[in-house]
């Protein structure tokens, strides 16, 4: 009688053992699909971020670049309005054919540069705004050249469950600079 009741207790672990790595798996793949949603959403937003970040630097580049002309001098400021859409885009002041943008869907269409002379392309801006503004110590007026980006969506690469939606529209992307 002594040996049966040995036997017993060990096969009862060796079972329960087996039970309890089962409800591991299964408290494993309770545990892996939030997880993974987690993961693909910090993914996400840090694609977001680098976007953002690329969009707001080439506005910089952009405005650095046109704030080197005068607004008044309309054909070498057509020019350089073009080669600044261009640096926007491609990160170069040439639109080849063929070129890939700097973020994915941002065009040249996106880029507004507004002026003294060409305002009108920011309707919540008045020519006052950019007109001999004066300056912080009273000294004197400056002229001020604003580059901006509008309406470019980003778009989501569509991870499932991360309750994104297939693209996000960025406020529009600003920079101002004092212009000649």
């Amino acid at each position: 009688m002594t040996k049966i009741s040995m036997i017993r207790p060990m096969h009862f672990r060796a079972g329960r053992r087996q039970r309890e790595q089962g409800a591991a798996a299964v408290e494993f793949s309770l545990v892996l699909v939030p997880l993974l949603v987690l993961a693909f959403g910090v993914v996400e937003y840090g694609r977001a971020i680098y976007h953002y970040d690329i969009v707001a630097k080439s506005v910089r580049a952009s405005s650095r670049l046109i704030a080197t002309y005068d607004p008044s001098d309309t054909t070498s400021f057509s020019n350089a309005s073009t080669q600044a859409r261009c640096l926007a885009v491609f990160g170069k002041t040439t639109c080849e054919s063929g070129s890939t943008p700097l973020a994915p869907g941002l065009s040249t269409s996106h880029i507004k540069i507004c002026t003294r002379a060409s305002v009108a392309q920011c309707p919540d801006l008045q020519i006052s705004d950019v007109n001999n503004v004066a300056t912080g110590t009273g000294t004197g007026t400056i002229q001020l050249v604003v580059v901006r980006i509008e309406g470019y969506q980003f778009g989501f690469l569509g991870l499932p469950f991360t309750g994104a939606g297939p693209s996000l529209q960025f406020n529009a992307i600003s920079s101002v600079m004092r212009g000649l």
